[in-house]
């Protein structure tokens, strides 16, 4: 099994500004370098880092960037690293792929973070990118979602079915 992780940005990417400028993130690295380096896992991947954005920031093109390198991506399995405000809006955008199994996550705390909950999600999303058939979806929060069938409570902060 071979997993392509296609970074995005989003808080699971954040990282404090090289230069000071008051309370303000910068995007960084892929948060799942550091993950997978950690759970060191028995299975073949690549990391592809195409945008390094918050989610809102996000416009047509960028979505259409993301749709072509899901597209492109040689396997079928594909997670999608991302701002959890606008994940389902994105994934809209893919789920006219129909070979391939996409999966979503994020982070509501930077990777960098003590108590974020980053690798846990990742880790989610592994899994489901591993046994769920094509398709796409939402891993957060301890719970594997159809990207339609879910959004983001705004006074939670967790994704939810609707």
């Amino acid at each position: 099994m071979k997993i392509t992780f296609i970074q995005t940005g989003g808080t699971i990417d954040k990282d404090l500004p090289k230069v000071s400028k008051g309370y303000a993130f910068e995007i960084g690295a892929p948060a799942v370098i550091k993950i997978l380096g950690r759970i060191k896992p028995n299975f073949e991947y690549e990391i592809v880092p195409l945008l390094q954005k918050d989610s809102l920031d996000l416009n047509a093109k960028d979505r259409e960037k993301i749709l072509k390198a899901c597209q492109n991506a040689k396997g079928n399995k594909i997670v999608v690293t991302h701002g959890t405000d606008t994940m389902t809006k994105t994934a809209k955008v893919l789920s006219k792929i129909k070979n391939k199994t996409i999966v979503f996550t994020g982070a509501s705390r930077p990777e960098k973070f003590a108590d974020s909950d980053a690798m846990f999600n990742v880790g989610a999303a592994i899994m489901a990118a591993s046994l769920l058939p094509s398709g796409v979806y939402i891993a957060m929060n301890g719970k594997v979602h159809e990207w339609s069938k879910t959004r983001k409570d705004t006074k939670t902060g967790q994704f939810v079915e609707i």
